[in-house]
């Protein structure tokens, strides 16, 4: 991916009738991570070619999560960086045609991706327990105002603050700030203007939304699909929920003529 940084992907072959379907793993965590993992072998299962890539997050061949007190260099620029390779690999396989699938914060990744002028190919995305990046209760212009600080007075040293799940990430102010700035808002605003169909899944039992996400995504008028009693990770019964919607999902966008 870099100098130094090497990374892996599950790679299960399906029908060349079919688009691929690049997956993308939550917060830290590999494509090991059960909702991932059980949603890779369904969506193979019916057919579909599946990458599911684990992002480096700068950690060479990492093949585990991360913690959130380890020391994170990545950025979110370098997330992106590594989704724009495996859609190039993909590519490099034949396929045409690609559907990206994140779940939680590879939801939020994937669609920054997307921001950013995605590959042709890339024909659709469906996000599932799609969050903006949490920092906990502090106030986001003044965090972003303080990391930005330090970054015009070449401060280097680590900064720690919530973000997602984690309540203390040691990060760089140059890193942390790439996630900061994605909050409620630029999600929306990315939806608004993605280039490629889109499709939200959701569980309205999901604890680790902010107050008020599922009704400010429905505004935005992107089909939406909210699964009753799902939590944040679509297990238990589920998992076959978030199996059936994401391949009725996958039906509706339009397949190229070369795979």
């Amino acid at each position: 991916m870099r100098p130094g940084i090497g990374a892996s992907a599950g790679y299960l072959v399906g029908e060349r009738s079919q688009p691929a379907v690049l997956l993308m793993h939550g917060f830290l965590q590999t494509r090991e991570f059960p909702t991932v993992a059980a949603l890779a072998r369904g969506l193979h299962d019916a057919g579909y070619t599946v990458l599911s890539p684990t992002l480096s997050l700068s950690i060479p061949n990492r093949m585990q999560s991360l913690a959130c007190e380890a020391v994170h260099k990545h950025s979110l620029d370098d997330d992106i960086a590594e989704i724009r390779r495996w859609v190039s690999w993909l590519k490099s396989r034949g396929h045409r045609s690609i559907v990206l699938v994140g779940h939680s914060f590879g939801s939020l990744q994937l669609l920054a991706y997307l921001s950013l002028k995605p590959d042709v190919a890339v024909k659709g995305y469906i996000g599932t327990s799609l969050v903006e990046a949490q920092i906990g209760t502090s106030a986001r212009p003044e965090l972003i105002a303080k990391l930005e600080g330090r970054i015009q007075n070449r401060q280097r040293a680590l900064f720690a603050h919530a973000l997602s799940f984690c309540k203390k990430y040691p990060s760089t102010p140059e890193g942390l700030l790439s996630y900061v700035r994605w909050d409620q808002a630029r999600v929306l605003a990315a939806l608004r203007q993605s280039m490629v169909e889109a499709r939200l899944i959701m569980g309205d039992a999901d604890t680790m939304l902010g107050g008020g996400w599922l009704q400010a995504l429905q505004h935005v008028q992107t089909p939406m699909v909210v699964v009753k009693g799902a939590n944040h990770f679509m297990d238990g019964e589920h998992e076959f929920d978030l199996l059936d919607h994401t391949l009725s999902f996958l039906k509706t966008f339009q397949q190229g003529s070369v795979q």
